[in-house]
């Protein structure tokens, strides 16, 4: 299952998502984030500026942006954390259900506790700590059964907007990334690897959002050596009704050997809580055999 990481106590998450909620003395009325993907179109602030802000001068409240987010989708937002403050973005649970694969198997798991930590480095930079923090795989074949668990990965990025962060139609950032090999228990191959991300978000008419993404995966595989995956994703938003707003999304990710390709269509529904705290529910569906069948998932976003 293909989704962010995070290492930090889901009771201490859930402790502060309840101390936010307890916050908010006054009721909140949405106004869509800027984000390529959940919920909806980019509200564009005027622009000002603010390139004297970085992470030991955080942005005044008054100037943030409001608040993006890398999830519940797969293709990355294109704007940053404000410079001097944090945000996390977790994954409560998600479940992956293939039913008899390529290889003839039938694959259960369970993603739990994921987290990305991110922290705004300047105005139009932030870096990423992605933890896979639990993670459950149940194989049958023939009769027999295979399970295990454990923790997965970390992942490192840096996120750099060249435009569009605090105002404009349009978005466009670069996102390099590292892949440490902290997996146990089987998760993963025991190498380093790394990538490149680039995620552009544009306005569209009507009170649409869209967002797409190219990425480069420079992996290590285990028969024929290193090789390359191409990700390409495009996925539209738009509000519902008050906070309420949903997407959906087309995403493919191409080997470039003879490994069969994986493409899904996700769909989603988010609802803001409060200008900070951002809830998701949403589903990917396989469309091609070496994709999951389908992947059901819950989660939320914090911002301090």
């Amino acid at each position: 299952m293909r989704n962010p990481i995070k290492h930090i106590s889901i009771a201490c998450i859930l402790s502060g998502l309840v101390i936010m909620a307890a916050d908010a003395a006054e009721p909140y009325t949405h106004q869509p984030p800027s984000h390529s993907a959940p919920p909806a179109i980019p509200v564009f602030p005027p622009a000002r500026d603010k390139w004297q802000y970085n992470l030991f001068h955080p942005t005044p409240r008054s100037l943030m942006r409001e608040m993006s987010t890398d999830r519940p989708d797969k293709t990355e937002s294109a704007y940053t954390v404000d410079a001097g403050h944090f945000q996390i973005e977790a994954t409560l649970v998600q479940f992956g259900v293939d039913t008899w694969n390529a290889e003839g198997e039938k694959v259960w798991g369970i993603n739990a506790g994921n987290v990305n930590l991110k922290v705004g480095l300047t105005n139009n930079a932030d870096f990423q700590v992605v933890v896979e923090n639990y993670l459950y795989e149940r194989v049958r074949t023939d009769g027999s059964t295979v399970k295990k668990s454990g923790f997965g990965g970390i992942q490192t990025r840096l996120k750099v907007n060249l435009w569009g962060n605090d105002g404009g139609t349009t978005a466009l950032a670069v996102m390099p990334y590292i892949n440490w090999p902290t997996n146990t228990d089987g998760f993963g191959n025991k190498k380093v690897e790394g990538g490149l991300v680039i995620p552009l978000a544009v306005e569209l008419p009507w009170g649409f959002g869209m967002g797409m993404m190219t990425e480069v995966d420079f992996v290590v595989r285990d028969v024929s050596g290193c090789g390359v995956d191409f990700v390409n994703s495009i996925t539209f938003s738009r509000n519902i009704i008050g906070n309420l707003a949903g997407y959906a999304e087309c995403y493919t990710l191409l080997p470039d050997t003879g490994i069969a390709p994986i493409v899904t269509l996700d769909v989603g529904l988010t609802y803001a809580f409060t200008v900070d705290i951002l809830l998701d529910v949403g589903i990917n569906f396989g469309v091609t055999e070496a994709a999951e069948d389908f992947n059901p998932f819950a989660g939320f976003s914090m911002r301090f």
